[in-house]
Order: C-alpha cells, then sequence, then structure tokens
C-alpha cells in the first residue's frame, strides 16, 4: 500500500497517533487488548501477571509505542520469567511461525499476516490473526466515535498549516487511523496517513531525507519514534508519557517556533531527549534482573 503525498513546503513534521496526538493508549491497551490476549492465549490462570506484562510491555517501558505482534511476544518473553508464573505451571510458548514471520516481514499487519497463513496454514498465525482481528474488533467497538486529541494538539496542527508538510506516522492499522483522525476533523489538517500497512515507522518517515538537513521532525510519545526520526536524519519532538498536555503546549509556545526558524538542533533538543529518557525504565517493576 502507497500513499500519495507530494511535499509542499521546505519543512515536515510527522505525528504518532495514539498516546500522542490522542490519549488512546490506555484505553486501547486496558480494555482492548489484555482482554483478548488473556482470552486468545490462555492467560486466565495468571490474568493479573499477563496484564501487567502487556501493560509494562505497551504503555510504561521503552517499548512503549512499539507494534502489536512484536509486542506481544515481548509480553511472552516476560512471563516465561516471572516466578509467579512458573510456580503455577503455566508454560508459556511462543510461536516459532510468528517470530518467523515478524523476521522476514516488514509490513505487519493483518494483512501480511493473512497472506502468510495462505502459504503455511500454520495454525499458530492463524491463533494469532484471530486474536488481531478481535482486538481491532474490540477497539472499534469500545472507542467508538473516538477520544478528542489532547490540548493543544488541534491548535499546534492549525498552526502549522501554511509552513509544514505534516504526515500521520503510526503503527495503528490504516482504516483505525482515518477513522479517528476523521471524527475528530482533523485530516484537513495532514497531508498523508500512514499506518501499519504503510510499513514500518522508520519506512514511513522516509520522507524526510526528501527535505533539507534540520527541516524534518518527528514527534512522538515512545523511544521507537525517536529512533524512527534518527533512522531519517529527523528532528524529534517527544510528548512525555503522563504528561502529554504539558508536553503539546511546550510544542504550541516554542518548539514549533524554534523549529521552523532553525533554532531546535542542538542543546534544545538534547534538553528534551534527556527529559524524555526519565519517563520510561527498561526493566519492570517486578523485575529482579
Amino acid at each position: 500500500m502507497d500513499i500519495d503525498f507530494t511535499p509542499q513546503y521546505d519543512f515536515l513534521i510527522g505525528i504518532d497517533s495514539d498516546g500522542c496526538a490522542f490519549d488512546t493508549m490506555e484505553l486501547k491497551q486496558k480494555e482492548c487488548f489484555a482482554p483478548n490476549t488473556i482470552h486468545y492465549w490462555g492467560f486466565k490462570g495468571i490474568s493479573k501477571y499477563a496484564r501487567e506484562a502487556i501493560e509494562f510491555v505497551n504503555l510504561y517501558s521503552k517499548s512503549r509505542g512499539i507494534n502489536r505482534f512484536p509486542a506481544l511476544v515481548e509480553v511472552f518473553q516476560w512471563l516465561q520469567k516471572r516466578p509467579e508464573v512458573i510456580a503455577r505451571g503455566v508454560e508459556i510458548v511462543i510461536p516459532q511461525a510468528l517470530l518467523n514471520w515478524i523476521q522476514s516481514e516488514s509490513k505487519l499487519s493483518n494483512n501480511t499476516l493473512l497472506e502468510a497463513i495462505k502459504k503455511n496454514n500454520d495454525p499458530q498465525l492463524k491463533k494469532t490473526l484471530d486474536w488481531s482481528n478481535a482486538v481491532n474488533e474490540t477497539i472499534d467497538r469500545v472507542v467508538g466515535e473516538g477520544v478528542p486529541p489532547f490540548p493543544y494538539v488541534r491548535e499546534s496542527l492549525q498552526k502549522i498549516q501554511g509552513h509544514a508538510d505534516i504526515l500521520v506516522v503510526s503503527a495503528t492499522p490504516q482504516a483505525a487511523l482515518i477513522k479517528e483522525w476523521e471524527n475528530q476533523d482533523l485530516l484537513p489538517l495532514v497531508q498523508a496517513i500512514c499506518g501499519q500497512e504503510i510499513g514500518t515507522k522508520k519506512e514511513s518517515l522516509a520522507w524526510a531525507k526528501q527535505y533539507p538537513k534540520n527541516h524534518a521532525l518527528m514527534i512522538g510519545d515512545a523511544p521507537g519514534d525517536y529512533k524512527a526520526a534518527v533512522a531519517n536524519n529527523a528532528l524529534f519532538f517527544p510528548i512525555n508519557p503522563g504528561h502529554e498536555e504539558a508536553s503539546w503546549k511546550r510544542f504550541y509556545d516554542e518548539a514549533l517556533q524554534k523549529f521552523l526558524t532553525n533554532n531546535f538542533y542542538g542543546d534544545y533538543q538534547q534538553q528534551l531527549l534527556d527529559e524524555f529518557d526519565s519517563y520510561l525504565p527498561t526493566l519492570p517493576p517486578w523485575s529482579t534482573i
């Protein structure tokens, strides 16, 4: 899947969606991903620990914001190490077919997973697809008409108009992104939507390389967003988890102007990165490593 995008300005701003522009990550992970993961992967007897692992990986760690499929594997890995899970005799098996698919496929989505199933008919991949479809169905029902953007998101998008191209760069399925941005009347303010079907965040942000040095910026709430920016020689403005409103106000009040006047790179960005790094741990609170 390709996007219809032609650069119009000398500056580019990429923006992540879940947890960055919209306060949807907690809702989706706790009310949509967790129940379906517990049900489909047989974690009813360890539901407390499964929820803690799901929330740590997807919300409260440096893995925050990664694609759902590698996130699922990471949840399995943490559960395999958890003493309470081992004590209950629950065996956590990571499907090898899932690992192989993640390693070989760059566009990790339900569509590419379905294509892989058509080729090898693997039962564990089928189970993964059933889980992922169920997650999407639950999100559609629970999130419904959507959640409003964080304060200062709409105002920032309006302030950017006429100065920079705007791309939504996300690991969320394309249809869900379009629905969420359309429901909040934000689609007219962006040039293109890039969901998981387009590719990884790194691949979607590759447009940044077409802009002059320090003229591309990624706004995100997760280390993966920062890595995508670095990979494409783009600058990075963090939306700090738990402090999203303050972050967007800072972007609106000062960061956007610094970016557009080439005063963002250097000490200012480093200050932001140092602060951002302090918000997300590498190890969970229960780890004894």
